[in-house]
């Protein structure tokens, strides 16, 4: 914080007397008799007076350099000559609560009541695309004669040094916002206030500024965001809404909450205006030849949604679904029928069907088409249901029924498909029989297992079918036609609608006990059955007996009335049982124990089978409600069911096995000493016989003895001449074959080396002849090729310059002697002799005449 300039400086000597002020310092000086502070500037030295006080220095001036400033408060008044203006009393005249900024001058003192407020600062240096926001705090006028008044804001805009003013304030410092291709600038006015396009602008209002470069705000106008454009393409589109009524840049008039779309053939980039809001971003919508769509609620010519109402668009075709359009139900492929398939159609409202022949349709009429064919439903007509037809074998059928009549029918061995009236019937069975239907157990070969199996589930609208097993019967009753029938096995059994099985519930266990086997199909036998009864004897003796039956059914399968009573009796399992125990019991009673523990079997059959005329047991039982037939009955066990009784018969049974064992060992004894005695003889027999027999063969042993020893002294002189000879004849027959084989070998290497000789000599004379003939062959091959080199050279040199190059020389010669005068010369190296005798005297028999002869 800066320090008034009457205030005495810390630690100053007021004692002293001397100062020595030096250049650029100053110093205050209090007169205590007037109270006036006056300044002493440097350099000088200053004597203090008795009556003076130094209150302030020395001190160094105020300094500021080029582009700085500072700022000096209550600063000392001046004339028009920019002189100190004192008052009388001595004392300098300062403007109170006042500034004054001062730039760049000479070293200057602060005088009396003069605070720096500001130390020496530099220049705000204002660079390009920025700028100063200034408001005014005094009213003044400008340089350019701008009246400015307390709370006037203005930019100072770069660049430039901006200069300070008491009666100015710096605000902030703004930058100039950067705008991109494809970026706009949003601004609001903080105030009424002129844009820098000239456009007024009132308070709140906002717009945007889309030219590309550097924007710098004006000082009402402030940046609320930076607006990106959205890029469009040829398979995207803007939904916009108008958040307000305005006029586009295009000149059309958008009221408030009307929304429209923004393509690509309208502008490749569009940046959302101020009352615009982008709804989203709609893809196009691509449709193939082979696709469809329903739209709802179409815009139409006049730009307007239609409500209500919808339209078919089939492809191909690509668009984009105006605001308030939607699709019905997506995108949708249209309908490719084969020939097994059809379509179930609804109106929705009334039409000319100019398809099927321009029939009139009402609402809610269906219909059906069949393939093969393509189909687009229009926007009258709705898809109910697709059918396909369902092949049937001739063991397999489904249940329709007629949506108009209700009737239900059955459809069987065919490939048949609903029609636009018919739809497929489940039929229901009761719990038990859909068990017993989706079982995989086997009514025959499973017919002692009491467990469910593995289940499946049925196809209810499937026809029902059940194989009856061999020798079997099952019983379907029509409760339409109140009728029944009887299926005998092995055969298809295919209930129709209104059909149902009979179920059997049988007895079972051991003893019986009823409802414990379900059934549909009856088996006819034979088969059998186990049971436990229990009987009391005359004597009060209580026994469990278990008895198993052998039974059929006897039944004409060609009488419907006989087939008929084999489902009379629900249960003849539990009615047989019942009707033999109760025989059983009754020819018991009156038998004591001993009497039926011996005869049992007989009582038993007795009692079931009955007697004939001739007193004999028969041997079946019949029962005439159903031609059940019982063959034969084993009693598999008898158990007293008292304990004393059970203990008593165990004695009696220890008993009769203790004597029955005693006998057996006695029997035993008597059979093992017959059995001895019997062998000892046996014995005796064969070794007297065995006796007598070696005998014999110890006299025939010694016959061949003597006979043997006979025949070896006679045969062994024999033997020894015979092999003698054999020897003989043996070598010798070696001999001539060993000289034959020699011979024949001799022969065979005289003929081999004869020819290889041959060979040798024959392929030396045809290597000879080939090498001769290939010498000839190339000697004559080289004489050709020379022969050609030569008549070649000749036939490129040519004949008459061959003769020029012979005839060159002499010529030359002749020439060159011609050209000297000589008539003759002889030319020579000196060692060759030449003979001048007849040179001589030719030369001079030339120039004699002939003699006479």
């Amino acid at each position: 914080m800066s320090r008034p300039a009457g205030m005495p400086r810390g630690g100053s000597d007021e004692t002293k007397s001397l100062f020595r002020i030096p250049p650029y310092y100053y110093l205050h000086v209090l007169d205590q008799n007037t109270n006036v502070t006056r300044v002493e500037v440097g350099p000088k030295t200053y004597i203090r007076q008795d009556n003076e006080k130094v209150i302030f220095g020395p001190e160094k001036m105020v300094t500021v350099p080029p582009r700085h400033y500072c700022v000096v408060e209550n600063p000392a008044l001046r004339d028009a000559d920019d002189k100190i203006v004192i008052e009388g009393t001595g004392q300098i005249k300062l403007r109170h609560a006042d500034q004054e900024i001062r730039l760049a001058q000479d070293p200057f003192p602060l005088y009396p009541g003069e605070v720096l407020k500001q130390v020496v600062t530099p220049l705000k240096v204002v660079i390009a695309n920025s700028a100063l926001r200034l408001r005014c705090v005094l009213d003044f006028d400008d340089e350019d004669d701008t009246k400015r008044v307390a709370g006037d804001e203005w930019l100072f805009e770069g660049p430039g040094t901006y200069i300070p003013r008491k009666e100015i304030v710096v605000e902030e410092t703004i930058r100039a916002s950067v705008i991109k291709p494809n970026q706009a600038l949003k601004l609001r006015a903080r105030k009424e206030t002129k844009d820098r396009a000239g456009h007024d602008r009132v308070t709140g209002e906002e717009w945007l500024v889309k030219k590309v470069g550097a924007y710098l705000p004006g000082a009402y106008e402030e940046v609320v965001d930076v607006v990106e454009a959205f890029v469009l393409t040829e398979k995207k589109a803007l939904h916009m809404r108008a958040t307000r009524t305005f006029t586009d840049e295009k000149g059309v008039t958008r009221r408030n909450g009307e929304e429209w779309l923004i393509k690509f053939d309208d502008t490749e980039s569009h940046i959302p205006g101020v009352y615009e809001e982008v709804d989203g971003v709609v893809d196009i919508t691509t449709l193939t030849n082979r696709q469809y769509v329903v739209i709802l609620d179409p815009v139409g010519d006049d730009g307007k949604p239609q409500l209500g109402q919808r339209c078919l668009v089939k492809g191909e075709k690509s668009f984009f679904l105006l605001p308030g359009e939607r699709m019905q139900k997506g995108i949708q492929d249209i309908f490719v029928l084969g020939e097994d398939e059809g379509l179930i159609l609804r109106a929705t409202e009334a039409f000319t069907d100019a398809e099927s022949g321009d029939i009139q349709r009402r609402p809610g009429d269906r219909w059906m088409i069949r393939g093969p064919c393509e189909y687009v439903p229009s926007v009258e007509v709705e898809v109910s249901a697709r059918r396909k037809a369902i092949p049937l074998d001739e063991n397999e059928g489904i249940y329709v029924r007629d949506v108009k009549s209700g009737r239900v029918r059955a459809v069987c061995g065919e490939t048949y498909m609903l029609t636009q009236d018919e739809e497929q019937w489940s039929k229901e069975l009761p719990p038990a029989v859909e068990t017993l239907i989706s079982s995989s157990r086997d009514p025959l070969a499973d017919r002692s297992d009491r467990s469910a199996g593995t289940l499946t589930k049925r196809d209810k609208t499937k026809v029902v079918t059940f194989r009856v097993p061999h020798n079997a019967a099952v019983q379907i009753y029509d409760y339409k036609d109140k009728k029944a029938r009887v299926v005998f096995g092995p055969e298809l059994v295919m209930l129709g609608p209104d059909e149902q099985f009979t179920q059997l519930s049988l007895s079972g266990g051991k003893p019986k006990k009823p409802n414990v086997i379900k059934a549909l199909c009856l088996l006819l036998g034979p088969d059998f059955c186990t049971d436990i009864i229990v009987i009391e004897t005359a004597d009060h003796a209580r026994l469990s007996l278990q008895l198993s039956y052998n039974w059929r059914f006897e039944v004409d399968k060609d009488s419907a009335e006989q087939a008929a009573k084999l489902f009379a009796v629900p249960d003849f399992v539990g009615d047989a049982c019942k009707a033999i125990a109760s025989r059983v019991r009754g020819a018991v009673a009156g038998v004591q124990f001993d009497d039926f523990h011996k005869n049992s079997a007989k009582i038993i059959r007795s009692s079931v089978f009955g007697f004939d005329e001739k007193m004999k047991v028969r041997d079946r039982f019949a029962f005439p409600a159903n031609n059940l037939v019982i063959t034969s009955i084993d009693i598999q066990s008898v158990e007293p069911v008292d304990q004393r009784t059970r203990d008593s018969l165990q004695k009696s049974v220890q008993l009769a096995i203790e004597i029955t064992t005693n006998s057996q060992e006695a029997s035993a004894r008597h059979d093992a000493e017959r059995l001895e005695q019997e062998a000892k003889g046996r014995l005796e027999r064969q070794k007297i016989t065995d006796e007598a027999e070696a005998e014999k063969a110890r006299r025939d042993l010694l016959e061949l003895q003597a006979l043997s020893a006979a025949v070896e002294s006679s045969g062994q002189a024999k033997a020894e001449a015979q092999s003698r000879a054999e020897a003989a004849k043996i070598e010798g027959e070696a001999a001539v074959e060993q000289a034959r084989l020699k011979a024949e070998a001799g022969k065979i290497e005289a003929e081999s080396e004869l020819d290889r000789l041959t060979r040798a000599r024959e392929a030396e004379l045809n290597y000879v002849r080939e090498q001769n003939q290939l010498e000839v062959r190339k000697e004559s091959e080289m004489a050709n090729i020379e022969t050609k080199k030569f008549q070649e050279m000749v036939e490129a040199i040519g004949a008459q310059t061959i003769q020029a190059i012979a005839t060159s020389g002499p010529e030359m010669q002749v020439k060159l002697l011609q050209s000297l005068g000589l008539k003759s010369t002889l030319i020579t190296d000196g060692s060759s002799p030449i003979n001048l005798f007849n040179t001589a005297q030719g030369l001079i028999g030339g120039a004699l005449p002939p003699a006479q002869s």
